[in-house]
């Protein structure tokens, strides 16, 4: 391929460039990450990148940004190719990425992360000098922060903003955005996503964001590329393509489950009862506070909020993980303690954020992971102590073909399976009896979209049969999906409580944002 003349480091104008990617494969010992793949990105465009977990998008934008070497192809930029061999390259010329963390330093202000990120820092800070340069830079940009606020005192929000202040500060104008606004609220993700859209208009930056919402990207993009398994799978018009058509490039043909239908419910009694509920953290800071919530049989009560506002910590002391400090927990008004004998006795299963981390022994094999609630019971055990294996792996068969966990064996190490196949395994344990009360958090964090159905479908048919569900979700998209009511917990407590049918995206968002300052360190 005749390409043209590399471009000078010292030579990148400040517009919105455009990018192309040309034939880029990456390969890591036996696996192809990357397989041939061109994507174009237009100069002042807002791009998205979409694809599910495992489909090279990391890869490509790291080999972009020049943390990782392609083994073949290349990036051009302006029509021109960049030799990108390390991220400072990448810098040089004018390529910026945002990371799902923040890379802030909290102890420093907003102004000092700002001058300390330059190439050419100084050892010694004159503010006199710098200070009207900073307010000359925030008097062009389209959003401001506070300078002089320390980085631990800011938002998320404010924080999602000086990482990309950061990026134009230093003169970048191709900004990667890696899943941006997940520790955002509704309100600030369109506040930011939509500013960023201005600025591609005027021609000011182009911009590539990795997303999984369909929302945003139909709301703020205007191009789109997919990849599956390392390949481009198809490339077109955001606002011409149907969610339909770009959900179908990314899963293939893989056959995804129909949800159980939302049954009508009449009035229920209530079954969870979670009254003044408080926790401390390991210093002894509170991070649950007098957190009072009901669920009732037939259920879904889905807990949305900021990462940071205490769920966790909840999750936590439902699970028999961290003490209650004040309060109770009463299931058909009895008290509850998080103990195995009592989650047996009241039917109490659930389903916590990282299974393979929370919910399974990694080595010990998918049937063994799947026998915990019953190694100690009939058939499989006998005189209370005598473990039956036969009994033991005939159930776990059952199991893995009823709940459709793909694994070459019963005897397989369980975390040798993918994250929506241990997901299944998991819920095989926790489903396969009778159920009153099921605890779920971010059941669907980082699967595809197969496994969301089928984990989602799982958690509906249990409310369906009566179970009372608490969904515990930074994915508002999943709260309004799967809840008959939405809490929102900010601060450590529960501050805001209503029927789906009577809320919206907007007045959540609102009731979100006041837990800004997080309550878990």
């Amino acid at each position: 391929m005749n390409l043209a003349t590399e471009i000078p480091a010292d030579a990148v104008p400040l517009r919105a460039p455009s990018l192309e990617t040309v034939g880029m494969t990456k390969i890591f010992g036996p696996l192809v990450a990357l397989d041939d793949v061109s994507i174009k990105v237009k100069s002042g465009s807002f791009h998205a990148l979409l694809g599910e977990n495992g489909a090279g998008k990391s890869t490509l934008v790291k080999c972009i940004m020049g943390f990782y070497t392609s083994d073949r192809g290349s990036v051009m930029l302006d029509g021109q190719e960049a030799r990108i061999r390390s991220p400072r390259d990448a810098r040089d010329l004018g390529i910026g990425m945002v990371y799902q963390h923040f890379t802030l330093v909290p102890c420093l202000t907003a102004a000092e992360n700002l001058v300390i990120s330059r190439a050419d820092a100084p050892a010694i800070f004159d503010w006199k000098k710098e200070k009207p340069r900073l307010e000359s830079f925030m008097d062009r940009m389209p959003f401001r922060v506070r300078l002089n606020e320390p980085v631990s005192g800011l938002s998320a929000g404010e924080k999602q903003k000086l990482e990309i202040l950061k990026l134009l500060y230093l003169e970048q104008r191709f900004l990667i955005l890696d899943e941006p606004t997940s520790v955002l609220t509704p309100g600030e993700a369109d506040e930011v996503l939509g500013l960023l859209g201005d600025m591609a208009r005027r021609g000011e930056v182009t911009v590539l964001m990795i997303s999984h919402k369909f929302r945003e990207v139909k709301a703020f993009c205007d191009g789109f590329t997919v990849l599956r398994r390392g390949r481009m799978t198809g490339a077109g018009d955001a606002q011409a393509a149907s969610v339909e058509e770009m959900s179908r490039m990314m899963i293939g043909d893989t056959e995804v489950r129909e949800r159980a239908e939302r049954r009508k419910r009449n009035e229920a009694q209530t079954v969870l009862d979670l009254a003044g509920l408080c926790a401390e953290d390991g210093e002894g800071r509170p991070v649950v506070k007098a957190l009072n919530l009901k669920v009732k049989a037939g259920e879904v009560v889905g807990i949305a909020g900021v990462s940071g506002n205490g769920q966790s910590a909840l999750v936590e002391v439902l699970a028999g993980q961290k003490e209650l400090t004040d309060g109770g927990i009463f299931i058909h008004g009895k008290p509850f303690e998080p103990k195995r004998r009592d989650f047996d006795r009241f039917k109490v299963f659930g389903l916590p954020e990282e299974p393979l981390k929370n919910a399974t022994v990694p080595r010990m094999s998918v049937a063994e992971n799947i026998a915990f609630r019953s190694y100690d019971k009939p058939p499989i055990a006998n005189m209370g102590w005598w473990l039956s294996p036969g009994p033991m792996r005939k159930k776990a068969e059952e199991l893995i073909e009823r709940y459709r966990v793909k694994t070459t064996s019963p005897d397989s190490p369980i975390e040798a399976l993918s994250g929506g196949n241990v997901q299944r395994a998991v819920l095989a344990r926790e489903l396969s009896g009778d159920v009153d009360v099921l605890i779920v958090a971010n059941p669907c964090f980082g699967l595809d979209f197969a496994s969301v159905a089928e984990i989602r479908g799982q958690i509906m048919e249990q409310r369906n049969r009566g179970a009372a569900v608490l969904l515990v979700s930074e994915d508002l998209d999943e709260i309004l999906e799967l809840s008959d009511r939405v809490a929102v917990m900010s601060g450590g407590t529960i501050s805001y409580v209503a029927p789906v049918e009577d809320t919206d995206r907007n007045t959540i968002g609102q009731h979100m944002a006041g837990g800004q300052h997080t309550a878990e360190h």
